[in-house]
């Protein structure tokens, strides 16, 4: 049985990546620098690992011996908080805001994803 759930979060997170992607590679590409464009498509690249892992584990949730409820909210809170700060921070001159204060979200939105991984070694470690 797949998780319906955590299939619906990763294929929005998939799409929404690929949107923006295109957005980044078209038209963000003539206005912002090339550093800000790299760092734009860091989170997208991340974006769309996260998500992948997002779709397969929820298509083989029943093939998972115990529950992907707390490495779901690990991977989706840290995305959301790693590339979406990359995001805005990318962007922050188009927006004409500072966003300056969002510089530590990123890497705790790494740390996030970390901890969520570690967590689901340690289950599959302790498997009988």
């Amino acid at each position: 049985m797949i998780n319906k759930k955590i299939v619906i979060v990763g294929s929005i997170l998939f799409v929404t990546a690929i949107i923006l992607g295109a957005f980044g590679a078209h038209a963000l590409k003539d206005t912002l620098t090339s550093e800000k464009l790299q760092s734009f498509e860091v989170g997208v690249r991340y974006q769309f690992f996260i998500s992948l892992i997002l779709l397969l584990f929820g298509f083989l949730a029943d093939k998972i011996p115990f529950s992907l409820r707390t490495f779901f909210i690990f991977q989706l809170s840290g995305i959301l908080l790693f590339s979406g700060s990359i995001y805005l921070l990318s962007i922050e001159q188009l927006l004409v805001i500072n966003l300056k204060f969002l510089g530590p979200v990123t890497p705790l939105g790494g740390l996030l994803i970390i901890i969520g991984w570690i967590i689901f070694i340690i289950r599959l470690i302790r498997i009988n």
